[in-house]
């Protein structure tokens, strides 16, 4: 059951597949269960980043740290105009690291949640 509902979250990175697995190896089905609904619920894809890192550079810069709860560079993202652009394309070439960190971050926040 836990593979299959691994494979319905959408660019599913291999740390965020190892961490989830190791985590959930002591929890009961009910608490898979509803550890995968908080966890679902709260993750980012790196394609979401991905748009909100591009928008930085038509729109206002920092949305992606502001997502990601990483408030202090997105002021400073918003009030440099994403460092002169500089910070921008390094985010847009780090869109996936940075999901994958806040995911983990929200991963043991859910098992957190759920009682481990």
């Amino acid at each position: 059951m836990m593979d299959t509902y691994l494979m319905s979250l959408p660019d599913l990175q291999p740390e965020e597949a190892a961490g989830i697995k190791d985590l959930t190896s002591k929890m009961s089905e009910s608490q898979k269960n509803q550890f995968l609904m908080i966890y679902s619920g709260k993750r980012k894809k790196p394609g979401e980043i991905l748009l909100l890192t591009c928008l930085g550079f038509v729109v206002v810069a920092g949305i992606q740290r502001f997502v990601v709860g990483q408030v202090g560079m997105g002021i400073l993202y918003l009030f440099t105009g994403g460092l002169c652009l500089i910070g921008t394309i390094i985010d847009v070439v780090n869109h996936k690291k940075i999901a994958t960190e806040y995911n983990l971050q929200q991963m043991y926040e859910s098992s957190r949640m759920v009682g481990l």
